[in-house]
């Protein structure tokens, strides 16, 4: 082919490109959209005359469970969903068509027959494939689905980062699962097998919070906020349009799930577990205290939001500088020169500080990982503790009681954090500039000693036996001690991977994309 055909062949593509893009490119209007809000008249329901007398006798103070085993975070939320009478508000930033994902769409449908309003909102980077079955949801007369930042182009979806790469690039990381607005399920995890010990592969650790009480308005309303955001669409304009009776196959692959031996040992596990019993008994032992819901101004999305609407400020207001510790769990740990200052001058001032984030190994996300590894010697040289999670743990799995860091075959996503052994965070919000900066994120500062020693507890002996300590030697050359089997291993090069992926990681470190980690 001669270079004037490939030349007029490039131009052609790029103007059918150009032109798709000026066609289909457009958000619809927001005008018109319907208002809602939640149901706050709702102490007559199920839930609300098991709730409501609890929390009146600790007034001021709301009930904690941490939601530490996978299948007790999925059960937690099919039982919500099987017990709410008036509304269930959810939002998420991944849902994915899989087991227990499409079990939990089954229940939303199965409670908007009883005629339990529901409204979804989810972020729209990780639907794709999703668009026929959230439809089918939003034909339901008591089921709206809403989408946070959509794509306007639904394939291929990297057109749309052509024109709106800024816009796009700001996702709503935010998970929160609220029934009737008396109970509601806030934290790292997302909806998808991965995240509920649902699937033979991979399974990430993480952590959730069961909450009622008070804070469980303060979701709701926040709830209401990015409901009625400038970044929230409804699927008209955006989705292609169903019959109503698609809805029909969500129940028929849910009923297929069940039949099917795997499916129907997973549920009979959930099904069987203690936690389930006592929840359904009404014999969980909740954790009275006072509990604040923190949360970025919607408006993040767009680039709009003022800084003291965001949550580094927030933590700072409520929780204050550590003075005497701090613990940190974060799956993707990027603290940038900023951060890392910041660490440091806590150290400095004999704060101390202990750390856990994923080995190279056990990330799902090396990019995030080269983020990090820059910056491990200027935290050591601080005096900072350093773990980083194995992906294999000898099949020590989550325990009642204990975090849950270590599972077999895991890789870190959760995030929290203890300061001075008297509050704890559990939430969305990684230390990384994405969830500062480009993010919306949210979480529970909850005022525990009890929570903030559990996860001293972790750090001093469920984390290292698990994990590998970094190290600094006199050369400043880093190593990594390793607990295994009652004996103490050291790699001088991170363990468990090979030359070429420490190559590639050393080669991302040097560019400057923190921004976008």
């Amino acid at each position: 082919m001669s270079r004037g055909k490939s030349l007029a062949l490039v131009t052609l593509a790029v103007s059918l490109i150009a032109g798709l893009i000026a066609v289909r490119g457009g958000l619809p209007s927001l005008e018109g959209r319907t208002a809602s809000a939640a149901f706050l008249d709702t102490s007559a329901t199920r839930l609300g005359r098991a709730i409501v007398p609890r929390a009146a006798a600790r007034p001021g103070k709301s009930g904690i469970y941490p939601l530490l085993d996978s299948r007790d975070a999925f059960a937690a939320r099919m039982l919500l969903a099987q017990a709410a009478e008036r509304s269930l508000d959810v939002q998420y930033y991944i849902w994915r068509n899989d087991l227990s994902g499409t079990l939990l769409f089954d229940a939303l449908r199965k409670a908007a027959d009883r005629g339990v309003r529901v409204r979804l909102l989810l972020d729209d980077s990780n639907t794709s494939g999703l668009d026929t079955t959230l439809a089918a949801l939003d034909s339901h007369p008591n089921i709206e689905v809403r989408l946070f930042n959509p794509f306007a182009i639904r394939w291929p979806r990297t057109l749309g980062y052509l024109t709106d790469f800024f816009r796009l690039n700001r996702r709503m990381h935010n998970k929160s699962f609220t029934a009737d607005n008396q109970a509601t399920i806030v934290g790292g995890r997302n909806v998808g097998d991965e995240y509920f010990d649902a699937t033979n592969g991979m399974a990430f650790v993480d952590l959730d919070a069961l909450a009622v009480g008070p804070v469980v308005s303060e979701v709701s309303r926040d709830f209401d906020r990015y409901w009625a955001s400038d970044s929230a669409y409804p699927t008209n304009g955006l989705l292609p349009q169903t019959e109503p009776a698609r809805i029909e196959e969500i129940s028929s692959k849910a009923s297929q799930i069940a039949l099917n031996p795997n499916g129907a040992k997973y549920l009979e596990a959930v099904k069987s577990s203690p936690f389930v019993r006592e929840l359904t008994e009404g014999r969980l032992a909740f954790d009275w205290t006072i509990v604040r819901t923190v949360s970025d101004d919607p408006a993040k999305g767009l680039g709009r939001a003022a800084p003291d609407a965001l949550l580094p400020s927030m933590f700072q207001a409520i929780v204050g500088e550590p003075a005497i510790r701090m613990e940190l769990v974060s799956a993707y740990f990027v603290p940038g020169v900023e951060g890392t200052e910041w660490f440091r001058s806590m150290a400095n001032r004999g704060v101390k500080i202990q750390i856990l984030t994923n080995s190279l190994e056990a990330t799902d996300v090396a990019a995030v990982h080269a983020g990090y590894a820059k910056r491990r010697k200027r935290l050591l040289e601080a005096g900072i503790t350093l773990y980083e999670l194995r992906s294999l743990s000898d099949g020590v799995g989550p325990t009642r009681g204990g975090a849950g860091f270590g599972s077999s075959g895991s890789s870190l996503h959760a995030k929290t954090f203890a300061v001075d052994g008297s509050h704890v965070f559990i939430g969305s919000f990684n230390f990384d500039p994405r969830s500062a900066e480009l993010n919306t994120e949210m979480g529970f500062v909850i005022e525990s000693g009890a929570l903030a020693q559990k996860v001293d507890a972790e750090f001093a002996v469920r984390i290292p036996a698990n994990s590998y300590e970094v190290c600094l030697a006199e050369g400043g050359k880093l190593y990594w001690l390793e607990h295994r089997g009652g004996e103490l291993l050291r790699h001088d090069v991170e363990p468990s991977t090979s030359f070429w992926e420490r190559l590639g990681v050393s080669v991302i470190s040097l560019l400057p994309v923190d921004w976008l980690l």
